[in-house]
C-alpha cells in the first residue's frame, strides 16, 4: 500500500492534519510531549467518479480508493545530527512513498513556536536542510565504507563514482530529484532510500482571516519556492476544516462558498497525494459494488485483475473495457456499446485513469 508521510516542525498542526484525512483522533500535542512512534491511518480518496457511478447502479456498498498516511515525530533544527527525537523522525521519513510538509502560518498566542517566531519561508527551508544533510551523511558514509572495505562488493568503483556525484550535487545545496540520472544510475540507487528524492506536498497551515484574505508572511516567496521544487502547494486553516467536519454536508458546501472554496482543503491533500505517487484508478461497477482500485501508472490489464482478486490475474482472458469519460457523456453502457465505445483489451493493455473494467476469466 502506497504511503505518505505527515511531517513538519512540531505545533505546525501535522496531527490535525492527519486526523482529518483518517478520521482518527489521535492527540494533537503527544509528539511534542515526547512521543517518537508514528500514527498510521487510511484515508479515502475523494472522487466524484466514483459518485455519479454509485448515483447510476445505486450498488449495495461504495468503495473509495484509500492511502495510508502516517504523522510524523515532529523535527526540530538540528534533526540530521541527531538532535531532539531527530533519528526517530528520519527513520520514519524512510519508511514512507512520498511526504506531506505541514507548515505553519498561523500566529496563536496559547502555541507558541518552536523558533520563538512565525515564519513559514524559513520552516520550509529547515525541513528542507534538515532532509539534505541526512543524505549527505548517508552517502559519505556509504563511500567511506566502500573505499575502506576489505571486500569490496563487484561494481564498487562505479558505485563511488555515482555516489561521489551526488554527493557534489547535494554539497551544491540541490535535492536529489532535481539531479538527472540514467535508467542504469537510477537502477543502481534502487538499493538506497534517499529522502531528498521523495515527491513532496507543501501545505500551509492558516488561520481563518488568512485563509480568507489569501495574505501571509512570505507568500510570494513560498510559492517561488514550491514552483521552483515542482511541489504541489496547498493553503488551507486546519482548525477550520475541524469546524466544516463537523457540519452538515449542505451547511459544508454553504461554508465554504462563503469562504470562495471549492472543496476542502483535506480532500485536495489526498487527491495531490495520489498524484504524486504515480498512481490511477480504475472502476468495477454493478449493483452489490462500486469500487475504485488503485493501480502504479503504466500497469497492465492483468495486473490490475490481479489487485481484484488473484483468480482474476491467473486465469486472465480478457478485460471488458468502458472509460468513464464516455459513461458519463453518454449516460449508459448500452449507448456506449451503441456508439462503438466498449472494447476487449488483453493482458498487456496499459491501464488508463478513469477505466471502467470487467474481467473475463477462467481457472
Amino acid at each position: 500500500m502506497p504511503s505518505c508521510g505527515i511531517i513538519g516542525l512540531p505545533m505546525a498542526g501535522k496531527t490535525t492534519v492527519y486526523n482529518l484525512l483518517t478520521g482518527a483522533k489521535a492527540q494533537t500535542s503527544s509528539f511534542f510531549s515526547g512521543k517518537t512512534e508514528a500514527n498510521i491511518g487510511m484515508a479515502k480518496v475523494p472522487d466524484q467518479r466514483v459518485d455519479f457511478l454509485a448515483r447510476y447502479y445505486k450498488p449495495k456498498k461504495t468503495t473509495f480508493a484509500q492511502i495510508e498516511f502516517m504523522d510524523m515525530p515532529g523535527l526540530v533544527r538540528g534533526a540530521s545530527e541527531g538532535q531532539g527525537i531527530g533519528n526517530a523522525f528520519l527513520e520514519s521519513v524512510r519508511r514512507v512513498d512520498a511526504l506531506v510538509h505541514v507548515v505553519r502560518a498561523f500566529n496563536e498566542s496559547d502555541a507558541e513556536h518552536i523558533e520563538g517566531s512565525v515564519s513559514p519561508l524559513r520552516d520550509v527551508q529547515t525541513l528542507a536542510y534538515e532532509l539534505l544533510m541526512a543524505d549527505m551523511a548517508f552517502v559519505d558514509k556509504r563511500i567511506s565504507r566502500l573505499k575502506e572495505g576489505k571486500k569490496r562488493p563487484p561494481q564498487a568503483e562505479e558505485e563511488i563514482i555515482l555516489l561521489e556525484k551526488i554527493l557534489f550535487h547535494l554539497e551544491s545545496e540541490r535535492p536529489l530529484k532535481a539531479l538527472e540520472l540514467s535508467f542504469s544510475e537510477r537502477g543502481a540507487l534502487a538499493q538506497y532510500t534517499f529522502l531528498t528524492d521523495k515527491p513532496m506536498i507543501l501545505v500551509i497551515n492558516l488561520d481563518e482571516h488568512q485563509l480568507r484574505s489569501k495574505v501571509y508572511e512570505g507568500s510570494r516567496e513560498i510559492a517561488a519556492y514550491a514552483e521552483e521544487h515542482a511541489w504541489p502547494l496547498i493553503e488551507l486553516s486546519a482548525h477550520t476544516e475541524v469546524e466544516l467536519a463537523e457540519l452538515s454536508i449542505v451547511d459544508r458546501q454553504e461554508f465554504l462558498r462563503d469562504l470562495d472554496i471549492r472543496e476542502s482543503g483535506v480532500d485536495r491533500i489526498a487527491r495531490a497525494a495520489y498524484d504524486v505517487l504515480g498512481l490511477v484508478s480504475f472502476f468495477t461497477v454493478g449493483e452489490d459494488e462500486v469500487r475504485a482500485w488503485t493501480l502504479r501508472r503504466e500497469s497492465t490489464a492483468k495486473q490490475a485483475a490481479g489487485k481484484i482478486h488473484s483468480d482474476l490475474e491467473r486465469g486472465f482472458i480478457r478485460a471488458e473495457l468502458m472509460r468513464y469519460a464516455d459513461f458519463a457523456a453518454w449516460g449508459t453502457p448500452a449507448k456506449l456499446k451503441e456508439k462503438g465505445l466498449f472494447s476487449l483489451e488483453g493482458k498487456d493493455y496499459l491501464v488508463q485513469d478513469g477505466d471502467i473494467l470487467s474481467i473475463r476469466f477462467n481457472v
